[in-house]
Formats: C-alpha cells, structure tokens, sequence
C-alpha cells in the first residue's frame, strides 16, 4: 500500500514536470541540439533584426545555415536560425559585414544549450561571396565556361574543400593561452580568446544575466568579474546555486573572449568548492 502509494505521487511529479516543459499553446516543442555540437566549416548567413535588441539595447545576431549539418550528436536542418554569443569573432563578423553586407559566411566554433535555447559560440571564420560571371561573346564561348564552371564547382565541406581552415588557426584555436586575474583586473584587451584555468569565485545574478565574480580570499583587492555566455555548464552550477540558503563557491574553467569592450566566460567545467571552516 505504502509502496503504490509511493509510486503514484512520483509518477504525477514527472507527469507535472512534463507539462511544465510542453509550451503553453500544445505545439510540439523541438528537441534543442546537445551542448558541444560542433560545427567545421559550416556557411551560411549572419544576420541581426532590431525587434530582437533586449531592454537594454543589445542587438542580438542570427548564423541562419545554408545546409543540414549533423555529427554524432545530432543534426541541424537548413535554414534553421541559431542566436550568436558575444565573442571577438562575433565583432569582427560584424564589422566585415557592414563592409560587404551581400557576403556568407563559413563559420567554426560550437553549439551551446540552457534550457530549451541553443546559441554558437564562434571561434573562427571566412567570409565566402559568389564570384560574378562575365557575359560570353560566343556561343561557343559559353559552353567553354560552362564546361569549365562545372570542372571546378566549389565542394563545400568535403576532404579536399578548397576553403579548408588553415593548420595555422586549428594549432592556435587548440592552444589558447592562459589567462591571469590580474591581467583581467587590468583591462586587458584580448587580441584571441585566452583559457581561464581553475579560478575560484561565485555566480551572480538572475534571468539569464548570470556573471562569475571572482573570490578575494579575503585580501582587499578589485572586485573583478565576468559576464557568463549561456551553456549546459552554467545552467547545472545555477541549479546547484538556488538550492542554497549561502552563496555557493565554484571552481571554474573556461574560454575568456570580449566583445564590444567587455570581457565574458564560457564555462567548461566547474566544480562546486566546499568550505569546511577550521578543519
């Protein structure tokens, strides 16, 4: 008796937390991509609406893709539209399309999760344009071309892909440096995105707005802290966060990027820190 009774009342908490999850109107949500997909060379188009700019005046921008892209994770259909994180490859994207506003993009970096949302993270990019065919004089001349334009279609994510990410940029992306407090307490201005390595503090804030501020240790220094970009990370040390009655403490680890002046986090570890006063 006490057993099925037992069982029923779980059933209706994971009855309940299904339905909170489903949208208000009874569509059928779709499944968000996991956190970590990886996306190699993938084009396609970025692009920024002002009805999307937040209360406070933040634009947001779009990666809308040009083909499906799947891995072992799972798969991204065409045209599907993804919000870009603030990062310094996000600034110079932005700044190269205001000077060519016709060109696409093909685009390195990776897929995040909080909640049901999924954003990029970009690490890397190339802008990619259409070369322009000239009018043939001839006949003949255009079936020439014709031969050859189909000799030399551009193959786009292939083994031999001419617009391959140089070694170059994969040795640099695969060994940023690391990243001292100080030198953020500094102002520090990024010239590439730096590791921030096993650096202890708290997470603050509330609907999204979450930021890592780190902890003094009781020295009587600047407070210096670090706007957090959304992923599966920060939505676990959140949930870990407002089960306590105290401020909980974290180790950390992350990528460290600016935009637009401002220094953000995107955490890929963190571990909950225990303080066991005087033992």
């Amino acid at each position: 008796m006490f057993k099925d009774s037992i069982t029923a009342i779980l059933a209706g908490l994971l009855i309940a937390a299904a339905a909170g999850l489903a949208p208000a109107d009874g569509t059928k949500r779709p499944t968000p991509i996991p956190d970590g997909f990886s996306l190699m060379g993938v084009d396609g188009k970025l692009t920024s609406e002002s009805a999307t700019a937040d209360k406070e005046g933040t634009d947001k921008w779009f990666f809308e893709f040009e083909a499906d892209v799947s891995n072992q994770l799972g798969r991204i259909s065409a045209r599907t539209r993804l919000e870009v994180l603030p990062s310094s490859a996000l600034e110079k994207m932005i700044v190269n399309l205001q000077q060519h506003p016709d060109v696409s993009y093909r685009l390195w970096g990776k897929v995040t999760r909080y909640g049901w949302t999924n954003y990029i993270f970009a690490d890397y990019f190339l802008p990619v344009s259409e070369i322009s065919k000239q009018k043939p004089a001839t006949t003949q001349e255009s079936q020439q071309e014709t031969t050859t334009a189909d000799k030399v279609e551009i193959k786009i994510n292939e083994p031999n892909d001419e617009l391959t990410m140089p070694e170059e940029i994969i040795a640099r992306l695969q060994s940023r440096k690391i990243i001292r407090v100080e030198q953020l307490g500094k102002g520090l201005k990024l010239k590439q995105d730096s590791i921030l390595a096993d650096r202890t503090g708290f997470i603050q804030g509330s609907r999204r707005k979450f930021v890592f501020v780190f902890d003094a240790l009781g020295r009587n220094v600047e407070t210096i802290q670090l706007k957090l970009l959304p992923c599966k990370v920060l939505e676990w040390a959140h949930g870990r966060w407002v089960e306590e009655a105290e401020p909980v403490r974290f180790k950390v680890a992350g990528i460290v990027t600016t935009y637009k002046g401002e220094h953000y986090l995107l955490l890929q570890r963190a571990t909950r820190v225990y303080n066991y006063g005087n033992f």
